[in-house]
């Protein structure tokens, strides 16, 4: 035997226990991946029925948003038409001081002043005399 042959053996025994390294190692793959497969069709089996709960919840939870939504936009026109009468019955009660105030005013100015005058004359045991003031022409009194 030579040196080529010896070396042509070595090589060959090298390389079939290389070949048998590998089909081991292909064979505890192969394994693996059957185990795995069998955890993942376990996995599926059991959150198959969470992600059913999970995707009718999120229906609900969509139809409830709608809900809300729908909901948030009426009480959004109601506060708007609330508003807009508080902002008429502002402007009218604005309008109606103004048009009241003076004329109350001076009702009540006149009312007190009758009222003084009548003290006046009930309190005195003379008569009332009655005096005349002249007006000018060209000036009028307010």
């Amino acid at each position: 035997m030579t040196a080529g042959d010896l070396a042509l053996t070595l090589a060959a025994l090298l390389c079939a226990l290389g070949f048998t390294a590998l089909i081991v190692v292909l064979v505890r793959v192969l394994d693996t991946l059957k185990a795995l497969r069998s955890e993942v069709a376990t996995m599926r089996a059991e959150t198959q029925p969470l992600l059913d709960e999970l995707r009718v919840g999120a229906a609900e939870a969509r139809t409830t948003m709608a809900e809300a939504r729908s909901d948030l936009e009426r009480f959004d026109r109601v506060l708007g038409s609330a508003e807009a009468i508080s902002d008429a019955v502002d402007g009218s009660g604005r309008v109606a001081r103004t048009a009241f105030s003076v004329p109350a005013i001076k009702l009540a100015g006149i009312a007190t002043g009758t009222s003084r005058v009548v003290r006046r004359m009930r309190s005195r045991d003379s008569g009332v005399q009655i005096v005349h003031v002249p007006v000018e022409q060209g000036r009028r009194r307010a």
